[in-house]
């Protein structure tokens, strides 16, 4: 017989990890604050390191839509000139497995269908809507809703995102808040036959390489404004995402926010055809960039932090998502076969020997985009294990990122311990 374990938080790091603990033979219930559990927002890069994680877990990528980057160019935005490109065609060579763009809602529609249907013996996810946290206890494994319901667990996941609930639980009420960049990303998607039907981006589309690209103005005073462009759902959909300085946003004349023209302004010295294409676009919207410094301690007690409620991360190197994954594969692989609580705490400080100083690192390089990566290379020292040569180019960076595979990293750590 399994845990009990709670899981606070319906995302991507929740639902993720409420699969992996439950393949590890644990009984497992998610709550989740609002009232139906969907993601929204763009799309993002599931790269080898993330996909390492999510395939034996039985996640499909043909049904999350997900889409293979072959390219990652770094272009200058003003006249499209490639400055630097990584050749991910080799990517299941060298890291396992392929480089992937999935829009979100696909990727989490596909992993609730994983958590939810039975499977064998496995017993699936429960999973509670309408259920926000308020309160809980690490040291007795309690989580308190809004409506005046306490319920217990063996373990306690918080899972609920930068402006966690669980958080302040584990490191203590006021160490830690999450604080401003300064920066902010416009979002937005566009069909791909919209480009390929006008005769206006004939050009442009097929200038454009099957993959990612990252384009910046050179002479921008602002190093850290830049766009990345690439497509996802079977390549139907093409997605974008401009990081900018964070600015008062003008008002439409119907009294709405009009992020189209703020990210026009932004990117006014960009190239002609990608404007055409901003302009054109149907739902710009606009997220703040938050961070904190990286943690000292995920662990208190009965409850863990993962994904960014642990390290939350700006999308310069777009491993968010693929860190808070590799969290949910460390647990579940850690915590495979217990069934006292006795053997939490080793396993939890397993956990974390396992996951945070990687983690941290990656947190610390999110903060300068791609190729920009020697400007902060003391600040990631700090998390360096001994020797360890940190990453100082764009081709480190990836190869940092995409080689790593936490699950045989966490077999190595547990066979240590025997």
């Amino acid at each position: 017989m399994g845990l009990n374990i709670i899981v606070v938080g319906a995302g991507l790091a929740g639902l993720t990890a409420a699969i992996s603990l439950r393949q590890a033979g644990h009984n497992v219930r998610i709550f989740e604050k609002s009232k139906f559990a969907a993601e929204v927002g763009a799309a993002l890069g599931l790269t080898p390191n993330g996909a390492q994680v999510l395939k034996p877990l039985g996640f499909s990528f043909e049904r999350a839509r997900a889409r293979s980057i072959r390219i990652w160019d770094i272009t200058d935005g003003v006249t499209l000139t490639v400055l630097n490109s990584m050749d991910l065609t080799e990517s299941a060579k060298k890291f396992g497995l392929e480089t992937f763009a999935v829009h979100r809602v696909d990727m989490h529609n596909e992993l609730l269908r994983l958590a939810l249907e039975p499977e064998g013996d496995l017993k699936p996810v429960e999973l509670k809507l309408s259920s926000k946290v308020v309160d809980g206890s690490a040291a007795e494994g309690w989580i308190q809703l809004e409506d005046g319901s306490k319920h217990f667990a063996d373990l306690i996941v918080g899972a609920d995102g930068i402006h966690s609930v669980i958080k302040p639980m584990v490191i203590g009420r006021d160490q830690v808040k999450p604080k401003s960049t300064g920066l902010s990303a416009f979002r937005f998607l566009v069909p791909t036959e919209r480009l390929k039907n006008n005769p206006e981006f004939e050009a442009l589309m097929k200038w454009k390489t099957p993959g990612a690209s990252t384009l910046a103005d050179p002479k921008d005073p602002c190093p850290e404004r830049h766009m990345m462009w690439y497509e996802c759902q079977d390549g139907h959909v093409q997605n974008f995402v401009g990081v900018h300085p964070s600015r008062e946003i003008p008002v439409a004349e119907d009294g709405t926010q009009d992020f189209k023209a703020a990210m026009l302004e932004d990117f006014s010295a960009y190239h002609l055809d990608i404007k055409k294409v901003i302009s054109i676009a149907d739902n710009v919207s606009c997220w703040p960039l938050n961070i904190h410094d990286p943690l000292k301690t995920w662990v208190n007690g009965k409850m863990v932090l993962i994904g960014d409620a642990a390290h939350p991360m700006l999308p310069f190197g777009g491993q968010g998502a693929n860190q808070a994954i590799e969290d949910a594969g460390a647990l579940g692989y850690l915590l495979t076969g217990i069934t006292s609580t006795d053997d939490l705490p080793s396993r939890l400080s397993a956990f974390e020997k396992v996951r945070i100083k990687r983690a941290s690192l990656i947190q610390t390089l999110s903060k300068v985009r791609v190729g920009k990566e020697k400007e902060i290379e003391d600040e990631v020292k700090a998390f360096a294990e001994p020797e360890q040569k940190v990453p100082s180019s764009f081709a480190e960076r990836t190869a940092h990122a995409f080689g790593h595979n936490v699950l045989k990293e966490s077999g190595r750590v547990l066979q240590g311990m025997a």
